[in-house]
């Protein structure tokens, strides 16, 4: 059974920076690509960023490009997310997930339903204020 450690996230400033982490057991964490999700109140879940399995290659949404980090340690079975320079438009709950699409060629951050029960984290609340 997957088990997932979530840390971080909380309350940030505008222009601050907080720092998100997911770390999986029970998975054999090295063999998936892995994402960060988001969601809004009222919003519909939408995918943050992603990295494929090597670490090398990743994805993020146009609205975090040069915001938002994302990396993982195959080692440790941890993935994290660094979000710097906070808009309040990034305030939601964030989700890690396995067993995910990602596509750098295509821009692709896509997440499979059928999975969400099994290999997602229950979620971090993210609130930034001004």
């Amino acid at each position: 059974q997957v088990q997932v450690m979530e840390s971080g996230g909380g309350l940030g400033q505008v222009g601050g920076s907080l720092a998100l982490s997911c770390t999986y057991s029970g998975l054999n964490f090295d063999h998936f690509d892995m994402g960060w999700f988001r969601q809004a109140p009222g919003e519909e879940r939408e995918g943050v960023s992603c990295i494929k399995v090597g670490g090398l290659s990743t994805v993020y949404r146009d609205s975090v490009k040069g915001r938002f980090t994302i990396s993982r340690d195959n080692t440790k079975n941890t993935i994290s997310l660094q979000m710097n320079n906070l808009k309040p438009e990034d305030t939601a709950i964030y989700y890690c997930g396995a067993a995910i699409e990602c596509d750098p060629e295509r821009g692709w951050i896509r997440y499979y339903a059928d999975y969400v029960d099994h290999y997602w984290g229950q979620g971090i609340q993210v609130t930034v204020s001004s």
